[in-house]
């Protein structure tokens, strides 16, 4: 058995094995891709009309939201641009509960609730990162399923890769006019090529979130020295005699230094010794420029971080590298045309199992279909 041919088998055998589960990720990926714009298109409560009085504090807000959610744990409390209601985000892992209550920012008027447990989009990407199975089964198998998805996008370019010139030139394009089996063929080889060479930085993108030890060989690999373990830092009790509320205080000096942020979310401290963290987002639609700041709760004093989750302006250029691999991932690292384009080579692999199953289940059956007649042949010879 000859190199390609071996290549052959193994591209075989994992696709059949991993197909259902590559065209799941694929087809969730594609419906998530543009999650914002729909929202923002079909949801008004994302919105307000700006006034010219100042935003509610996000203690006011706080106490509003509270009012609203009683029993549940308030995380935090997002505010947007002028144009945009603020996001009072419940959340909590175990027991576990999400909701985002829409708050006017300027009224503290309940705009709306929304149960995220119900939400269409946390239910694709509960399918794109789970298979809507309990996160710890579903998590590893989705991992798994990855790798296994990019050795088959490296065998696939192997097995298109054409033996001289005057093959090269049917590998490019699709051959429409010929009969079903042939443009099924093309389909997948001709477009699963084109597709691949995107198509492998979203698999690597997943794959930093699917495993450790890739995620750290990764990080490693460009560079990056800082922890990739998110440890929140403590507050040092002490008493104070500030009458103002420390959320508002840490608002008010982050809103103060950052005046034209796109989002200012402040985590509430669940507890006396944690700090208070406010994520500052300097650009609309990605994430990777975020500011992690942490304030203590009682001194008010910032907090600095030896992990890769504090200032944009402490990060070196691995550190960048390395946060926007989410923004690659979906493709908003080149805004519209980037999601365009992640949304165009998703739906594509999802055809990839499709496709592939239909060159195997044809082949499959050609074979049954010429047995009998070389039987019948061998029959007549001997007769």
């Amino acid at each position: 058995m000859n190199f390609k041919k071996l290549v052959g088998k193994i591209h075989l055998f994992l696709g059949l094995a991993s197909g259902i589960i590559v065209f799941i990720i694929s087809v969730t990926g594609c419906l998530y891709a543009f999650q914002e714009e729909i929202q923002n298109a079909t949801e008004e409560f994302r919105f307000v009309t700006p006034q010219k009085t100042s935003m509610l504090s996000p203690s006011k807000l706080q106490e509003i939201a509270t009012k609203t959610l009683p029993t549940r744990n308030l995380h935090a409390i997002m505010y947007g641009t002028s144009d945009q209601s603020v996001q009072a985000i419940f959340y909590h892992f175990e027991p576990y509960h999400y909701f985002l209550v829409y708050l006017d920012p300027y009224t503290g008027k309940v705009l709306h609730v929304k149960d995220m447990s119900k939400d269409f989009f946390r239910w694709v990407l509960d399918g794109h990162y789970y298979l809507w199975l309990p996160p710890t089964v579903g998590q590893p198998i989705v991992a798994s399923a990855t790798l296994v998805f990019f050795v088959l996008l490296i065998s696939g370019i192997i097995l298109w890769w054409p033996k001289n010139k005057s093959a090269a030139k049917q590998r490019f394009s699709i051959k429409w006019n010929a009969q079903w089996r042939r443009k099924n063929y093309d389909l997948h080889n001709v477009l699963g090529f084109y597709a691949s060479w995107v198509v492998v930085v979203l698999v690597i993108t997943g794959l930093v979130w699917g495993f450790q030890w890739f995620s750290k060989g990764v990080y490693a690999g460009i560079g990056g020295k800082k922890s990739l373990e998110f440890v929140e830092p403590l507050s040092r009790k002490v008493p104070t005699s500030s009458s103002e509320v420390a959320i508002d205080q840490a608002w008010q000096k982050v809103l103060k230094e950052t005046p034209h942020a796109a989002s200012i979310e402040v985590h509430v401290p669940e507890s006396d010794s944690a700090s208070i963290a406010v994520n500052v987002n300097h650009q609309k639609g990605t994430y990777w420029t975020t500011d992690y700041r942490y304030f203590d709760q009682y001194t008010l004093k910032e907090i600095n971080v030896s992990h890769i989750y504090g200032r944009l302006k402490d990060a070196t250029a691995s550190d960048k590298l390395f946060r926007m691999n989410y923004d690659i991932h979906v493709g908003a690292i080149w805004g519209i045309a980037g999601k365009i384009l992640a949304f165009s080579v998703s739906l594509i692999s999802a055809s990839l199992p499709i496709t592939g199953f239909m060159i195997w289940w044809g082949r499959r059956n050609k074979k049954r279909d010429t047995l009998p007649k070389q039987k019948n042949k061998t029959a007549l010879i001997t007769e």
